[in-house]
């Protein structure tokens, strides 16, 4: 069975990959990695907390590694923390060398991928890729994933959109053109129960954010805190 580290951003997609890679007899994941911004203590696109993120990777019962990248990190940069945590991974599993993604449709993001993690020794796989998006939203949704919208690019979203249930009535609900699984960044999500989880999480909803006068982020956070 190959020993495979998932690229773990706290969103749907990453988890809904765990799942169907969970369902195959070829692979095992054995460690979810998370790329977070230092300062801000969060995962980098979905702004997803630290603590969180640990949250979710506790109730999938694997451990969560984490490379830090500097704020306004350049592609030079991101590759160098990431070879770092890669390395890492590598000691702790030595015949790990198979690097997952929840990556739907962009297949200039997918070759980009293969082509900078091959440069590295690693294989990237991509269980979701190719698939309808629409239908595997429904999927996600039925199996009972649940999340919320953390992040709405307000040039394709509503900022009304940010911290809403991913759920059929916002699939009703989107605007024609915008993908239902926000596979062309039109949003990112914050997963809290899924068929991926031991348990579902207890979160919080916070404030909503505009920054960068374009991205409108809803924040999430641990019930307790």
């Amino acid at each position: 069975m190959t020993p495979v580290l998932l690229s773990w951003s706290g969103g749907k997609d990453a988890a809904w990959a765990l799942h169907a890679l969970r369902q195959r007899e070829d692979v095992q994941v054995v460690a979810l990695l998370s790329t977070l911004t230092e300062g801000h203590e969060r995962s980098s696109m979905q702004g997803v907390r630290n603590d969180v993120l640990q949250l979710q990777a506790d109730a999938a019962g694997l451990p969560l590694l984490r490379a830090w990248i500097p704020q306004a990190c350049d592609n030079a940069g991101y590759l160098q923390r990431m070879t770092q945590a890669l390395e890492t991974a590598r000691r702790r599993w030595p015949g790990l060398r198979t690097l997952a993604f929840g990556d739907l449709l962009l297949e200039d993001i997918r070759q980009w991928r293969q082509r900078q993690y091959a440069a590295l020794d690693w294989d990237c796989l991509s269980p979701l890729f190719g698939q309808d998006t629409a239908a595997l939203a429904r999927e996600m949704i039925d199996a009972g994933l649940r999340a919320q919208l953390c992040c709405v690019d307000t040039q394709a979203l509503d900022a009304s959109f940010a911290g809403r249930a991913f759920d059929h009535a916002l699939l009703r609900a989107l605007p024609t053109g915008v993908d239902a699984c926000g596979e062309n960044g039109e949003f990112h999500t914050c997963v809290s129960a899924g068929p991926m989880f031991r348990t579902p999480l207890d979160l919080r909803t916070g404030a909503t954010v505009l920054r960068e006068a374009r991205y409108a982020y809803t924040d999430f956070m641990p019930a307790q805190d």
